[in-house]
């Protein structure tokens, strides 16, 4: 039990060698408690004389709250100073980092508590600044300072066996509601979030991989994908060696998506509109996308007898039929007999008797073969990464959605990413950018022979330089370029020049004074006024 009133102060306010000086209590306000360090006097660093106190500056931080209360750290500094009129060390403050980090509005308590909160269990920023009686932007910058240091740890993951890429959508920009993607990097043999980049194409992955250095890459043996055209290319690229693995689910995914169209084409050209409740094809649009194993016998007979009714040419059966081909090539595990499968059912979908969407379905087949007979043999899915994506969703719902990159990313490793938790109370945080928002740059180049793609400092720009084919780690380099610009501002300027034009045209013509008819003009007027906002909207 301790009696000793200074201990008492230590013991209540969480925060050793330092001195309690008073309390302010006022009612409606935050409790403000006045606190100095209680270091030695420190000698100069440039002659080694004992400094003396120049000035008291007083900084205000965030703190944890104090019995249900919101609660402030007024921290009383020492700012130092040599009495040596011959040296070059004029003054300088003394650091207490156990009280607060330099340039931030929280203590170093209070910054690791709201990252593990924010971070750790998906809880909102604006919940957190509630909780502590401060600002959005106050806990926003501490949990990415703390964030940036614990995913930036080299020690968060090593060598990847199986690499899974999938694509989530950021957020909708601009007032057209543009869409910005972002690319998950995973490690789908653990399911861990290794990284994000933004947009979709193959350039980011591309040199996300070639920063982690030709070693890492070459121990990279499966990379899972949805067929996707530039993950494609971002692993042939990249991770030569590696066995690229089609999703199975993704696979029987594009039959059902097939069969989908061709049961809506059938629809419109026997019925001359879309599905009613009565129709055949829209009563038996839960049982085509059903397992065939799974349907009874009164199931059964539902569906053949709804496609005789609805069906005459029998394209939609024909693509149910092949959907179940497909869903069959997974019934087994013989890597030999499944490429024997899929390259024959590919040929035989590509026949010009078959719907045209059967034959689609088999020309994908066919440039994907290798890819989807390879998962008998890896026996590797992007099921994982499809469950990260689920957490960072889960991030996105939290916030309600983000506009910065930068803040999406890092909550997004911070929860998904499997950082070490047990840093978090030695790491330093990160000194963070002036500006808050981070543009997300999603565009693809024109020439993919030399590639130009901001680095995450901005200082610069790394450059993919030569054949991409041939790429290794020298020929990623730093090159100072402007940052592109999207094509979209000036294409919307000219859209809405049009209706401009189109509309003055439109209201010259009605404003003109119809013979006979006194009170049109004033009616059209009227539905001037109405109309043309509307062409803007």
């Amino acid at each position: 039990m301790e009696s000793d009133p200074t201990r008492m102060c230590e013991l209540l306010v969480g925060l050793p060698e330092v001195n309690v000086l008073s309390i302010d209590d006022v009612v409606g306000d935050p409790l403000r408690v006045h606190i100095e360090g209680r270091s030695k006097r420190p000698g100069c660093a440039g002659c080694g004389v004992f400094a003396q106190v120049k000035d008291r500056p007083v900084v205000e931080l965030v703190d944890l709250p104090c019995f249900g209360r919101a609660t402030r750290l007024i921290w009383h500094k020492h700012r130092w100073r040599c009495p040596e009129s011959s040296c070059s060390t004029t003054s300088w403050i003394g650091k207490e980092h156990r009280i607060g980090a330099p340039r931030m509005a929280m203590s170093d308590r209070a910054g690791r508590w709201v990252t593990e909160q924010v971070g750790r269990y998906a809880r909102s920023v604006n919940e957190i600044a509630v909780e502590l009686g401060c600002d959005w932007h106050t806990v926003n910058d501490t949990v990415i300072a703390y964030g940036t240091a614990l995913v930036d740890d080299p020690q968060r993951f090593g060598t990847v066996e199986a690499l899974g890429l999938d694509e989530v959508l950021f957020a909708r920009i601009g007032t057209w509601h543009r869409q910005d993607f972002s690319t998950q990097i995973v490690d789908v043999g653990v399911g861990q979030l290794l990284d994000v980049v933004p947009g979709r194409s193959s350039v980011e992955p591309m040199v996300w991989l070639a920063k982690q250095g030709k070693p890492w890459r070459d121990q990279v043996r499966f990379a899972t994908l949805d067929l996707s055209g530039p993950y494609r290319k971002v692993f042939t690229v990249m991770v030569p060696d590696a066995v690229q693995v089609a999703d199975p689910f993704h696979v029987v995914k594009l039959a059902n998506t097939k069969l989908d169209e061709c049961r809506r084409r059938v629809q419109n050209e026997t019925m001359g509109h879309r599905g009613h409740k009565a129709d055949p094809l829209y009563r038996c649009r839960r049982l085509l996308t059903k397992a065939e194993e799974r349907l009874d016998e009164k199931g059964r007979e539902k569906l053949i007898g709804l496609l005789k009714a609805g069906d005459p040419k029998g394209d939609v059966a024909t693509v149910w039929k092949a959907k179940e081909a497909v869903r069959e090539l997974y019934a087994h595990r013989d890597p030999d007999l499944a490429l024997q499968w899929v390259t024959e059912l590919a040929r035989d979908l590509q026949d010009n008797d078959y719907p045209i969407e059967a034959r689609s379905l088999g020309r994908t087949l066919k440039r994907w073969k290798h890819q989807i007979a390879a998962w008998h043999a890896a026996q590797v899915s992007n099921g994982p990464t499809e469950a990260v994506n689920n957490l960072i969703k889960r991030v996105k719902r939290a916030a309600f959605g983000f506009t910065s990159f930068r803040n999406y990313r890092i909550r997004s490793l911070l929860y998904a990413g499997k950082p070490n938790w047990d840093l978090l109370k030695s790491i330093k945080p990160a000194v963070i950018p002036e500006n808050r928002q981070t543009p997300l740059i999603s565009e693809e180049p024109a020439n993919e022979s030399a590639t130009v793609e901001p680095t995450a400092t901005g200082a610069g720009n790394v450059v993919v330089v030569g054949d991409p084919r041939r790429l290794d780690d020298a020929d990623v380099v730093e090159h100072e370029a402007a940052p592109r610009r999207t094509v979209s501002s000036p294409i919307m300027m000219m859209i809405r020049r049009t209706l401009t034009v189109c509309s003055t045209r439109q209201w010259k013509a009605q404003s003109a004074p119809k013979a006979g008819h006194p009170h049109d003009c004033q009616a059209d007027s009227l539905k001037r006024n109405v109309s043309l906002p509307l062409l803007y909207r």
